[in-house]
């Protein structure tokens, strides 16, 4: 299941692990790739800039914001986390950047720190800003796929032994399944309208 669904983001992973795994996808027919969404992982990043030199990167905002969490005294966070969402919250490229701009001035009178975390970040957060506003909630965080990634780790860990190849095709065949009615509901796929102007625009 970790070749059908791509590998887990570990600090462990090395950069020619994930060399070799963006060059297995290239192999398979992957091509024009736009922009590749991670956590802040050195090796994946290099892997990218390899590899896929004509993509761009996505910090992932989720893990970003745990990056942040880890910065911001535990009784401050909820309002710098409140200033930290409303820049993505904005209705077009220009607010995005403005208003993050604009809390970064917020956070550094009290947090001078974590304002220079933030605002050499904003390129890296701020990316997905670049590609069309249709699909802007689509490729500015990998989460979704990660807790896809660890659902089926759990639930092939619970069984443990597969007897043949069909058995866990089947386990991860509903799981996916399920996530897939799950993510049509929450509206997470991308529109054929929304996938032909990212089209044009690469």
């Amino acid at each position: 299941y970790r070749e059908m669904l791509g590998m887990h983001v570990a600090t462990t992973e090395s950069n020619a692990s994930w060399k070799g795994f963006f060059q297995d996808l290239k192999a398979r027919g992957l091509s024009d790739v736009y922009l590749v969404t991670s956590d802040a992982h050195e090796g994946i990043q290099h892997a990218i800039s390899e590899v896929l030199p004509d993509a761009s990167w996505q910090r992932c905002r989720t893990h970003f914001a745990k990056n942040l969490y880890e910065k911001v005294p535990k009784t401050q966070w909820p309002m710098v986390s409140a200033m930290f969402q409303t820049i993505f919250q904005q209705p077009d490229a220009q607010s995005t950047w403005s208003q993050a701009r604009e809390v970064v001035d917020l956070i550094e009178p009290k947090f001078p720190q974590v304002a220079t975390y933030l605002e050499e970040s904003l390129d890296e957060v701020l990316a997905f800003t670049a590609a069309p506003k249709s699909v802007w909630s689509k490729v500015w965080s990998n989460n979704p796929t990660e807790r896809l990634n660890r659902e089926i780790r759990r639930r092939t860990d619970v069984v443990g032994i597969f007897p043949n190849r069909e058995s866990i095709i089947r386990l991860v065949g509903a799981v996916l399944a399920e996530q897939h009615d799950d993510w049509i509901q929450q509206k997470r796929y991308m529109s054929l309208t929304a996938l032909e102007h990212t089209r044009h625009l690469m």
